[in-house]
């Protein structure tokens, strides 16, 4: 059979319409019409591939068509070959990582590159340089993971002092080691600014019309959010204080949420503690450390205070929670303190809802001890040399 330039064509423009096993069979079709040695043909008029045309061929024999594999195809991903990747980026970048200061995003930023990343997955986690993909391809991982590669502009701190980076290389040393401990359980904690309890505009979008105070006027009630987070299990509790948020207060949200819990973690005998050193939760704070030993004793617990540097509290884990909260009811009128809670409650991150707790006891400030009293609690206390506003460890004692 001779193919005429109009026969090319259209056979041509036909096949590249068809998909799949139509168009096999549709050239298997043209190559039996053109008799003895219509493959050859085939192949040099039209530009077709023998071996798609037998397979053509097959199809129409059999009266079947043959399932495209296009998913067996190409490379397959990098965690097929080091099923722990992932998880080794995220134990480097997480704790460098940073919630977005203005609490809008739930977004994380962190200071490492892929590069850097790359780099210590060979020096920290073992990994040989031919093993591990490009920087490109750990770029993507950690962009999947939600790490950001870039700095929000408010991220970089007011001022440093001389102990930040000793102080952080701390935290993470404390941290990895309490997360690999069975006997250890790691909590962050931490407050967020007062949430004025009226029909303010927080900003954020809704669906249905809300109206607003053109003005932020004085609010009769305010809520001070304070959470407890477990970064293991990511699960937070949230208590809503209405009094001033003072060490006792503090050291009472912590006993609550500890009796709360305790049944499941019968098996932990040690407490470690990320927090940022505020005025009533610092280590010099007399009567913060006065209740977190009396916490300690009565509960047979060591406990490790491990804060973050000044101005470096937003690496603090808990911080995410706010960050997630913020979102959440951005867009809401929290005119009521029913409707905080109820807003507070619906939260949820991986599949888990907070607790949450309105505490409506009074707390006075200026509760402090006395000098003598303060010598006798130091001696229960154990403090990190040349850190030792940084990171305390209380052992608990029979009361």
């Amino acid at each position: 059979m001779q193919l005429t330039d109009s026969l090319k064509s259209l056979y041509i423009k036909t096949a590249k319409r068809l998909k799949g096993s139509d168009r096999r069979q549709f050239m298997a079709e043209v190559v039996k019409s053109l008799g003895f040695g219509g493959q050859i043909i085939a192949e040099g008029e039209l530009g077709w591939n023998r071996r798609t045309i037998r397979k053509g061929m097959q199809e129409l024999e059999h009266e079947m068509s043959i399932a495209d594999s296009f998913k067996l195809r190409g490379r397959k991903p990098i965690e097929h070959q080091l099923p722990n990747l992932v998880e080794d980026i995220r134990s480097i970048v997480d704790p460098q990582s940073q919630t977005d200061p203005t609490f809008k995003s739930t977004r994380l930023y962190t200071r490492l590159s892929s590069a850097e990343v790359r780099r210590q997955l060979i020096e920290v986690k073992g990994y040989r340089d031919e093993q591990l993909p490009t920087t490109e391809t750990i770029r993507q991982r950690l962009n999947l993971l939600g790490y950001g590669l870039k700095r929000v502009a408010k991220t970089k701190p007011l001022k440093q002092i001389p102990e930040t980076k000793a102080i952080f290389e701390s935290v993470n040393r404390i941290n990895e080691e309490a997360d690999d401990n069975p006997t250890t359980l790691r909590i962050s904690i931490d407050a967020k600014v007062a949430v004025k309890v009226g029909e303010f505009d927080r900003g954020g979008k809704t669906r249905v019309n809300t109206v607003a105070l053109d003005h932020d006027f004085p609010s009769a009630a305010s809520l001070t959010p304070y959470g407890i987070f477990l970064p293991e299990l990511n699960e937070l509790s949230l208590f809503f204080v209405k009094s001033r948020l003072t060490a006792d207060c503090i050291v009472d949200l912590l006993e609550d949420w500890w009796l709360s819990v305790k049944n499941r973690f019968t098996h932990i005998r040690r407490l470690v503690i990320n927090q940022d050193n505020g005025p009533e939760n610092h280590s010099r704070r007399t009567q913060f450390m006065f209740r977190i030993v009396e916490f300690a004793n009565k509960f047979q617990l060591t406990i490790q205070l491990a804060y973050y540097p000044p101005y470096h509290s937003k690496y603090n884990p808990v911080e995410r929670a706010f960050g997630w909260l913020e979102q959440h009811w951005s867009g809401s009128l929290l005119d009521t303190v029913d409707a905080v809670l109820r807003l507070a409650s619906s939260l949820s991150f991986k599949g888990k809802n907070p607790v949450v707790i309105l505490v409506e006891k009074t707390y006075h400030k200026g509760v402090k001890l006395n000098d003598l009293a303060m010598a006798a609690i130091e001696r229960q206390l154990q403090r990190l040399p040349n850190l030792k506003k940084w990171f305390v460890e209380i052992f608990g004692k029979p009361t």
